[in-house]
């Protein structure tokens, strides 16, 4: 890998590039970074990838040519239009969706609080005609009732619990066994009230890489839906990690709404929305009011440039998403077998549950040692870049994950966590380098101790 002169400051598994310094640092889709001569290896890759080259070009050029307005009528807006066309198409075809099933959003923040609003509207709007004499009255005594998992992103998790406190939604919180660290299908339909609205489950897990059980999930509500004379229960699956990784299929799927964050699969930091006939099939009631873009559902003037980029990604997914995801199942495994090997017995995976599937590219693990703790041991490594958990939990200081306790992970063993997560471009040789790394810091950290 070709070394390149910066300056760089480590912050619990991530680098900061100093663009001022170093404008020309654009190859980062090689993953490794220098520091003080010595070649940084990168690991967090379910935190955010580099976009890929020609995710680069995509945007430069529609920095470039495509800067009119989307509304315009005249050639220019035209030009930007048709962009945004194509990566519409583009990231429909990635997910088995239609075109006019994609709403941009600016992340996949935006898109999970755009299905939460939704529910929460939706059900209010029933329950109003209901009560004029427009339709049927079951299940809108109370509030809604938003369904979803004890181990959801914060976009999900904070935003039903602000629901909840503001008296605008009653909101249960399906724990994940302790076994399989899965939602339970059984669990999720014994929570289902006459006033659900809503069942919000992501695809896939961003510390264990847990796959859950979304298709039966859907199947099963969708029989309770045509069996009960009730307000319909929306479907939702946050895929930000799966996307990319494993096939998504909205049609197996059988999901309502999809999440799809763009800065996961080598995009850039954009989003979309899979909305199943936006408006029609499926309500999608707007959170943001103006000059009516995306069909009245998102309005402000579209980021032509990032959509560019989220569809040349998307399109790279849809062309190689086989090779992507056996090169990382290979890299993952042998990752685990030259852990295993080097640390024996004092390795515990945090991410092997019988019965359940799990993503291709993490590998989360705790080396156990009264000094070993997640945190510790990543801020004495001197090459592998990781994480002891979600990225946007590093504020939390150094608690255990609270993801790996809801799995059944003991304090002790969680308190010890990293979580390792490969990329595209990983290599033997980069998983060699961090596992002597991790090994040289393991006996650093023994010795001091």
């Amino acid at each position: 890998m070709a070394n390149k002169s910066g300056d760089f400051s480590l912050v619990v598994g991530h680098t900061f590039p100093d663009h001022n310094l170093h404008p020309t640092l654009t190859d980062h889709n090689l993953h490794h970074f220098p520091d003080m001569n010595l070649e940084k290896i990168y690991m967090d890759y379910n935190a955010t990838t580099p976009p890929e080259p020609e995710v680069i070009q995509a945007v430069t050029e529609a920095l470039r040519d495509a800067w009119g307005n989307p509304s315009s009528i005249h050639v220019a807006g035209a030009l930007a239009k048709a962009v945004i066309n194509q990566s519409r198409q583009n990231v429909a075809r990635m997910v088995g969706g239609k075109a006019g099933d994609i709403i941009f959003t600016s992340g996949g923040t935006e898109a999970n609080n755009l299905v939460l609003h939704t529910a929460v509207e939706h059900f209010r709007k029933n329950c109003e005609a209901a009560e004029q004499g427009e339709g049927q009255q079951n299940g809108c005594l109370g509030l809604p009732h938003i369904i979803t998992s004890n181990v959801e992103h914060d976009s999900i998790k904070v935003t039903a619990k602000h629901l909840q406190m503001e008296g605008k939604a009653d909101v249960t919180f399906v724990p994940v066994s302790k076994v399989t660290a899965r939602v339970e299908v059984e669990d999720v339909v014994a929570a289902v009230r006459p006033n659900t609205c809503l069942i919000s489950v992501m695809l896939a897990n961003n510390e264990t890489g847990v796959i859950m059980p979304i298709q039966e999930i859907c199947q099963r509500i969708k029989s309770l839906n045509k069996q009960r004379e009730r307000l319909r229960i929306l479907l939702h699956a946050d895929a930000a990690q799966a996307v990319g990784k494993i096939p998504v299929d909205v049609q197996e799927l059988e999901v309502d709404y999809l999440t799809i964050v763009g800065h996961k699969f080598y995009g850039p930091r954009v989003g979309a929305l899979y909305v199943n006939g936006p408006g029609a099939r499926t309500p999608l009631h707007p959170m943001l009011f103006g000059g009516g873009q995306e069909r009245n559902f998102r309005s402000g003037t579209e980021n032509t440039a990032m959509i560019a980029g989220l569809g040349k990604a998307a399109e790279l997914v849809t062309l190689n998403l086989s090779d992507y995801q056996s090169h990382m199942r290979s890299m993952t495994v042998y990752l685990e077998e030259r852990l295993q090997s080097v640390f024996k017995d004092k390795i515990r995976f945090n991410s092997h549950y019988p019965g359940s599937d799990v993503l291709p590219n993490t590998c989360n693990v705790s080396i156990m040692g009264p000094a070993l703790q997640g945190w510790r041991v990543l801020s004495n490594c001197r090459r592998l870049l990781a994480s002891i958990g979600a990225a946007c939990h590093s504020d939390r200081g150094h608690r255990p994950s609270h993801i790996l306790l809801s799995c059944g992970v003991s304090t002790e063993v969680a308190a010890n966590a990293l979580r390792l997560s490969l990329g595209r471009e990983t290599t033997k040789a980069d998983v060699d380098a961090v596992v002597e790394d991790l090994r040289e810091t393991v006996q650093l950290l023994e010795d001091m101790n």
